[in-house]
């Protein structure tokens, strides 16, 4: 028994002296406060500008706002299909004609001979029309013109040359297929919707990236707090090596005690350095959310985030906040255009089922002279006129396009509305799930604060009997470590329940309320 105490007490010096030349190189691992740390250039930036820098430059946004005057055009280009049209054709025509045989008004008598006959033709034809909001359209017509012949067989001619004036109206109007003023705004009604639907698109997207960049915000507060937790805990385990090394040299302590606070320092510098590393990544995210100019990213730019997350429960009542969010989401605005203009294509399509009957009135009025000007008066002078009136019908045999264009309305209409209540439907279960983690994150935040205390009063504790050599530097290096994970939970808890608030304004669609933004 004796040769064997003695063997342990052998492999203890050896273990220990072992364990001395190993805790030379950790020396290394400690943080070098002493080296100097460059200037960097640092930014300060609160949420509201970070919301709107990101608003300024985003290219969704950019690309979504060329969307919505895209769409404005189309109501134009709709209503422009009513607008008036103005057509002038002026023309110059000569016919040279040998004669095979007299003509009246022309020549006299038989031809003995080939006579030449020149006519020449100058007319200038003005024409105004416009379809009519009702489906008609309105044509006016006038075409004044000068004709001549050649003088040597131009007999029996009461005016050579001769000025004719024509003036026409005419007016078409559908009577069934194509009828009445609601049928043709139908498209200018669509567009008009389409417009719409893009405007709350565009909103929707505002509220994306405003939601994106509070996110990412709060995850660089996150990290740039959880650098001061890692700077804590290191410097608690510093303090610590300092205490062993002193209370070792003293030969009151093992250097087994130095060996762990060594490496436990040497794991909070890994620490921190993990932390420092994470906050450069999170600043990089929110830089890029701010889409600045390539030049500028490529500088090293610290950003300093000033707003302090939120730790008191705001009031919430689930059912008010699901009113809200059906009041205000951007998703049922457009769902309801889309059964609004789906209900639009339908009764348009059952329009086009009817036969095309329409009524057509012409009414004329002519003159003539030997110079513009007498032909200008008799054309006005109401002397020489004409009129008419008719009724057109056509009909498809079969008319299968039309019947199946009707049938495929009727079921768009049919989704649009199954759209709107699953919409409904997907906003309502999203509103209480953003509710139920707004109260969970804050109960956590309740948690985690009693845990960091409670955290706090045992590591306080444990020193106190290290002090009188009641515990060793293992169980105080764990209860550092707890607490370091305690003030990191309480931390992450903290930062969810802010992420939920912005979360729950998303749903509830009144994140541009939080900013007082206003879209223009």
């Amino acid at each position: 028994m004796n040769r064997r105490s003695s063997d342990r007490r052998g492999l203890t010096v050896i273990g220990i002296i072992g364990l001395c030349c190993l805790s030379v190189p950790l020396e290394s691992w400690s943080l070098d406060v002493t080296q100097p740390i460059p200037i960097e250039r640092r930014e300060t930036v609160s949420l509201a500008d970070a919301a709107v820098r990101a608003l300024q430059n985003n290219l969704d946004i950019s690309l979504s706002r060329q969307n919505r005057e895209s769409r404005l055009a189309d109501i134009i280009i709709e209503q422009s299909k009513f607008d008036p049209n103005l057509s002038i054709n002026g023309q110059y025509n000569r016919i040279v004609n040998p004669l095979n045989r007299p003509v009246f008004g022309g020549t006299v008598g038989v031809l003995d001979q080939i006579t030449t006959f020149d006519q020449r033709n100058h007319s200038v034809t003005v024409d105004a029309q416009t379809n009519l909001i009702t489906g008609g359209n309105f044509d006016i017509n006038y075409a004044p013109a000068r004709s001549s012949i050649n003088q040597n067989v131009a007999r029996g001619f009461l005016f050579n040359p001769s000025w004719t004036g024509g003036l026409a109206f005419t007016f078409t109007q559908p009577l069934l297929r194509n009828a009445g003023i609601g049928i043709n705004k139908t498209f200018i009604k669509v567009a008009q919707n389409n417009a719409v639907v893009e405007q709350h698109v565009f909103r929707d997207r505002v509220m994306t990236v405003i939601t994106t960049v509070e996110q990412t915000y709060w995850e660089v507060v996150f990290a740039n707090e959880s650098l001061k937790v890692a700077q804590a805990a290191m410097k608690a385990a510093e303090e610590l090596l300092a205490t062993n090394r002193a209370k070792s040299k003293a030969g009151i302590m093992s250097i087994v005690d130095v060996l762990q606070a060594e490496a436990a320092v040497a794991s909070r510098v890994e620490q921190v350095l993990v932390a420092e590393k994470s906050i450069r990544d999170q600043e990089d995210q929110l830089r890029r959310l701010l889409n600045p100019g390539e030049d500028e990213l490529r500088q090293d730019v610290r950003l300093t985030p000033v707003d302090s997350p939120v730790t008191v429960l705001e009031p919430l009542s689930l059912q008010e906040t699901i009113d809200t969010a059906i009041e205000q989401r951007p998703e049922i605005t457009q769902a309801k255009k889309n059964i609004e203009t789906g209900e639009l294509n339908k009764q348009f399509a059952r329009n086009q089922l009817l036969p095309t009957l329409s009524f057509q009135g012409t009414l004329g009025l002519a003159g003539l002279g030997g110079d513009y000007g007498e032909s200008f008066t008799r054309n006005f002078s109401g002397d020489f006129y004409n009129y008419g009136a008719g009724l057109v019908l056509s009909y498809p045999l079969g008319n299968r396009a039309a019947i199946s264009t009707y049938s495929k309305r009727q079921l768009e209409a049919k989704n649009a509305e199954v759209t709107l209540a699953n919409v409904r439907q997907q906003i309502i279960i999203g509103v209480r799930e953003a509710v139920r983690r707004v109260q969970t994150d804050f109960k956590r935040i309740e948690t985690t604060r009693s845990a960091r205390i409670m955290a706090e009063k045992q590591l306080q504790a444990e020193q106190e009997r290290l002090k009188v050599g009641l515990s060793t530097t293992r169980f105080v290096l764990d209860f550092q470590r707890d607490l370091a994970t305690a003030q990191g939970n309480e931390l992450r808890a903290i930062v969810d329940y802010n992420k939920s608030l912005s979360n729950l304004a998303r749903h509830k669609a009144t994140t541009l309320d939080r900013y007082q933004l206003e879209l223009s």
